[in-house]
């Protein structure tokens, strides 16, 4: 039976000489993976739509394993994301998360619209750093955290100046910073910005504009969170850490 779907190429892999095996994640059935017959030869009418990061509508017969892919139609290539190493480095760090935090065949429409919106903006010029931190907060109830980041996570207190705690699992204030010795110094922009990473509507931003020194505060909390908590190691994060410290070299 041949069924449509929405979706965006997260993965391939080579099969044989000419064939792609290619895991969309779909807006209808979560994360699938399907057999794309001669996508590998360029002239081939699935070479195009089976690209990494590409959205569109495809066209799969559906079984109890690996699907076949029998046509796509493509919505977009996220063609400025493809063109810049350093975007493309992005958006691989956030397909990854997302493929490794899901299960096959879970559909969960919020976390297609995550990733497509996260995707997209980085594609239309938006600071990926801060597309890629709004997406990591926002996976993390899919990996089962759930960060304390409206009161302090010690005392409930929501007034107060707030550090971050690994230990204690979210903000705690002033009052119980000795709970956590090793706890993280945050400014008040920053500890604004955790929160509203964490609740706002990704479809709801507007021209954002983060100081280097805040952004190098949410990219240190964020990455120990997970670090500490996720329990993934993501070869596209390191390459995303090389990536950033070679551009800190150009400049």
């Amino acid at each position: 039976m041949l069924e449509k779907c929405e979706g965006i190429v997260i993965r391939t892999a080579n099969y044989g000489e000419s064939n792609k095996i290619v895991t969309l994640y779909t807006r209808e059935w979560g994360k699938v993976g399907m057999m794309a017959r001669g996508a590998k030869k360029p002239n081939s009418r699935l070479s195009a739509v089976t690209q990494p990061f590409t959205y569109g509508y495809f066209l799969m017969q559906r079984g109890s394993g690996l699907g076949t892919m029998q046509q796509g139609e493509m919505i977009s290539s996220m063609r400025s994301i493809k063109e810049d190493i350093f975007l493309t480095a992005y958006a691989a760090y956030i397909v990854e998360l997302l493929d490794r935090s899901v299960e096959d065949r879970k559909p969960n429409p919020f976390l297609f619209e995550l990733l497509f919106q996260s995707l997209n903006l980085i594609n239309e010029g938006y600071d990926p750093d801060i597309i890629m931190n709004i997406f990591e907060m926002k996976m993390l109830n899919t990996l089962g955290l759930y960060p304390v980041l409206n009161q302090c996570a010690v005392c409930g207190s929501t007034d107060g100046h707030f550090s971050f705690s690994i230990r204690e699992g979210g903000l705690i204030c002033h009052r119980c910073l000795e709970k956590d010795p090793y706890h993280y110094k945050l400014s008040p922009a920053a500890v604004r910005l955790l929160r509203v990473f964490y609740y706002f509507d990704l479809s709801r931003l507007g021209d954002i504009s983060v100081k280097e020194e805040t952004k190098a505060e949410l990219k240190k909390i964020i990455t120990a969170y997970y670090d500490e908590n996720s329990g993934l190691n993501l070869k596209s994060k390191k390459f995303l850490n090389q990536m950033e410290k070679f551009d800190g070299f150009l400049k």
